[in-house]
């Protein structure tokens, strides 16, 4: 009897194997306590694809991943480091999500930018049933309106014989998006390798986009002035000899998006944006869909969900904000009767009559937004300490009036930067950076001067600061200043640094503290000298200085030594001119 069932059940097994099985919705709280079986708790991941960390990188080699299948990953969290044609750079990630699928392992050599590499998924949904993508050769067959989009998109990826089509490079590791400044050639100008093409504002400064290869410049797609993604098409070029005023300009200039055009596709009796939206739709979603929703004005119920059982993704909601073409909504103006009226209320002079008066909106530039993004990232993510000193500037002062009067001019801060050197040598614990909860104690000393710009502030780095001179330390902050302020700096100028300064003094700010600039572990911020009267009645110049540290990395004791060692320093800085006399006869006195 046993065997005769053994053999209906595998007979029973033989016959359905080769059928379609239906997906089986299961609520969320079951998905993470019971089986992980792909075909029944498939979750969509997100891609995530060989980025291009190089303007002439082609193919990738993935030296080691920084986070392991389940991890969480944070807004700007470093995922993987990759060995480019110029050297090892950190692939960084922007949005909130958990590392759900390695595809790619690591020592894996010329991966082609653009190969899928890992999958993502958003942080509330189960990682472990992350669905795989089909392979490209057994994608399923389109919606009948791909086709018409079909066209657009190859003529994008596949220019004809003897013309290129030229992206937005990423002049950054962190660049999204960048402005052209200003084209350097014209249509039909000849171009030779290493030429400039353009000038370009990336999240740091302002670059030179150079071109690797002989060519006529065709076409510009992008006028100056234009904010264009990582990516999309700014210009074409043919080979010598063709003609260049006959060039096939493609119809879609952005890259593909993600998501296939088919789930783009709203749902059957779908609301357009701006019509009578329909009732709930009983999706669930997350808090990025929710926000999606609310600045577009969109419902979930117009909007096809992909994720099981019955969820709206985040790529199902831009896809569909894609393929509609939709700009967000505008807030909701406040009622100026109402505003009128409470403006009098308060016994505000400036009552608005009628209509709202006029305004600027000045948009806000890469650099900009990067600090903010950066800085505002540093201040909830690392655990800040501070700890202040005051500093007697008087024997400083002095230093500095005989080295005028020898026509050598150098400010308090070029002093600032030596014995800040001087003291990281003597205090090692804080020369260090912190990446992926280790502490890394760095064998040089590489100070960051902070310097402000009309575009945002940058720190350009003076290298190996303690074997520079005060004179030579000088000269090199003032040649990166005025760099920074044209934006002329090179990315390894401003990029890496284990130490950074930042001076407010010269504004008149008496005392101030800084964000930390991760993955540094401290910031020395310094303000003005101030006029004081010491004990004896005598006039005095006081400075404060503020170090704002990481306590994951440096603890009170090792701050305090470090202020300690600067004070003494400051407080007699004759040693600090090195190879001058004076200096000698400073230390007899």
């Amino acid at each position: 009897m046993a065997q005769m069932m053994i053999s209906r059940i595998t007979l029973l097994s033989i016959r359905n194997s080769n059928r379609t099985i239906a997906r089986i919705p299961v609520p969320i709280k079951y998905q993470r306590s019971c089986f992980h079986t792909s075909w029944i708790l498939d979750v969509k991941g997100k891609e995530v694809l060989m980025p291009s960390l190089s303007p002439t990188m082609e193919t990738g080699t993935i030296v080691k991943w920084l986070k392991k299948e389940g991890d969480k990953i944070e807004a700007g969290d470093a995922l993987a480091d990759i060995q480019t044609d110029k050297a090892v750079m950190t692939m960084e990630v922007d949005d909130e999500s958990v590392l759900a699928k390695i595809i790619i392992a690591e020592g894996t050599k010329d991966i082609k930018v653009g190969t899928l590499i890992a999958l993502t998924v958003e942080t509330d949904e189960d990682w472990k049933s992350v669905e795989m993508p089909a392979p490209v050769s057994s994608a399923p067959s389109a919606a009948p309106s791909a086709p018409a989009a079909a066209p657009a998109a190859s003529a994008a990826v596949e220019p004809p014989p003897g013309q290129n089509n030229v992206s937005m490079p990423a002049l950054s590791p962190t660049m999204t998006s960048g402005t052209i400044v200003k084209w350097l050639k014209k249509e039909g100008d000849e171009i030779e390798p290493g030429d400039a093409l353009a000038e370009i504002q990336t999240d740091k400064a302002v670059m030179t986009f150079e071109f690797e290869d002989e060519a006529v410049f065709a076409k510009i797609l992008v006028p100056e002035g234009s904010q264009v993604d990582v990516g999309q098409l700014i210009a074409i070029t043919v080979e010598k000899g063709m003609d260049w005023k006959s060039v096939v300009v493609p119809s879609a200039t952005k890259p593909a998006a993600a998501a296939p055009a088919a789930e783009a596709a709203p749902a059957a009796g779908a609301v357009p944006a701006g019509d009578k939206k329909p009732p709930p739709s009983g999706q669930v979603y997350g808090l990025a869909v929710k926000r999606l929703l609310e600045e577009y004005g969109l419902s979930s119920g117009s909007i096809k969900g992909t994720g099981r059982p019955n969820r709206l993704l985040k790529s199902d909601v831009l896809a569909y904000i894609a393929a509609n073409n939709l700009k967000k909504v505008a807030p909701k103006a406040a009622d100026p009767v109402r505003t009128e009226g409470a403006m009098k209320e308060l016994g505000s002079p400036h009552v608005p009559s009628g209509k709202a008066s006029a305004y600027e909106d000045i948009p806000v530039s890469n650099i900009r937004a990067v600090i903010a993004k950066r800085l505002g990232e540093s201040k909830s993510s690392i655990p800040h300490s501070y700890a202040y000193i005051d500093i007697k500037l008087d024997k400083l002062i002095e230093i500095r009036k005989e080295l005028k009067a020898d026509n050598i001019k150098v400010s308090v801060n070029d002093f600032v930067t030596k014995a800040v050197a001087h003291a990281l040598v003597e205090c090692p614990a804080i020369n260090t950076l912190y990446k992926n909860g280790q502490i890394i104690r760095m064998p040089r000393v590489d100070v960051s001067v902070a310097v402000a710009t009309d575009t945002g502030l940058i720190t350009p780095i003076v290298f190996d600061t303690t074997a520079k001179s005060l004179l030579e330390i000088s000269t090199n902050i003032k040649q990166l200043a005025e760099k920074a302020r044209a934006g002329q700096l090179k990315p390894d100028e401003f990029q890496g640094g284990t130490f950074t300064i930042s001076n407010l003094g010269m504004f008149g700010i008496k005392q101030f503290s800084a964000i930390i600039n991760p993955p540094q572990t401290a910031i020395l911020a310094v303000g003005g000298g101030q006029d004081e009267l010491d004990a004896t009645l005598r006039k005095s110049t006081k400075m404060t200085v503020t170090l704002s540290y990481d306590r994951r990395a440096i603890d009170e004791e090792q701050a305090a030594d470090f202020l300690a060692v600067l004070k003494a320093m400051l407080d007699d800085p004759s040693f600090l001119v090195a190879g001058k006399l004076r200096a000698l006869r400073y230390a007899q006195d």
